[in-house]
């Protein structure tokens, strides 16, 4: 499933993206439970922000403007590319033994 930072760091503007991502979380951790034994993994990636199409409604200024601003107030000094999320969920997928976990892939978003 997909979250986001969100779920634990809400701001303005974000109260809708924050529920979400946080129902998400919940919802999998619930799923992970009443799911078991069956061999089903249930597990969460929770992108921070993402140089992705999910922002393609920004004007292309605002949004590498955006990019720009938001990496350098970061540890690792730049937003997310799409291919640092996929790395998280193919790790999830080769993961045999997770299950109900998020996987945080946020450059450190959380810690600032």
């Amino acid at each position: 499933m997909t979250s986001g930072t969100a779920a634990f760091h809400g701001g303005e503007g974000w109260f809708l993206g924050a529920a979400a991502s946080g129902a998400t979380i919940s919802a999998a951790k619930s799923l992970a439970v009443e799911l078991a034994p069956i061999p089903i993994r249930v597990n969460v990636v929770a992108p921070g922000i993402i140089r992705s199409p999910l922002w393609s409604q920004l004007p292309e200024a605002d949004r590498e403007a955006m990019y720009e601003g938001v990496g350098r107030g970061l540890p690792l000094g730049r937003v997310g590319e799409v291919e640092d999320a996929a790395k998280a969920y193919v790790q999830l997928m080769d993961q045999d033994y997770a299950t109900g976990t998020v996987s945080i892939v946020d450059g450190g978003t959380l810690l600032v």
